[in-house]
């Protein structure tokens, strides 16, 4: 079965674009590193919770959109060959491609696949 990473960020509404071009940019790594596909989804209908939602998981504010994101990979062993070498890749540096967001906001995990129908 394949391996997921799943991201939730916060990213600022007015830097839409911004993020969008850093995703392009971190997406093309992950392509070339052997990900199967890369989904970036910018939050439409993300209701706030009374005990847990995504915007209260990220501290989202008033100005921010939450965004959701995966890379889907054929495996695990893959996945950790990718992010060994992505350390190295000048195009993930902070210099060359910045998260437009807040970091310590994205909550981010690795999961295996159980079901894919």
């Amino acid at each position: 079965m394949t391996f997921i990473d799943g991201f939730v960020a916060a990213v600022p509404t007015a830097r839409r674009a911004e993020y969008i071009e850093h995703a392009r940019i971190a997406s093309a790594v992950f392509k070339e590193l052997g990900a199967i596909r890369v989904v970036e989804c910018w939050g439409a209908d993300v209701p706030e919770g009374k005990v847990t939602s995504f915007p209260m998981a990220v501290k989202r504010g008033e100005d921010e959109t939450v965004v959701f994101s995966f890379v889907e990979w054929p495996s695990r062993a893959v996945r950790d060959a990718a992010f060994a070498k992505m350390m190295d890749d000048p195009r993930m540096s902070a210099e060359t491609n910045p998260m437009p967001f807040d970091g310590q906001r994205l909550i981010y995990g690795g999961f295996e696949t159980v079901l894919d129908v």
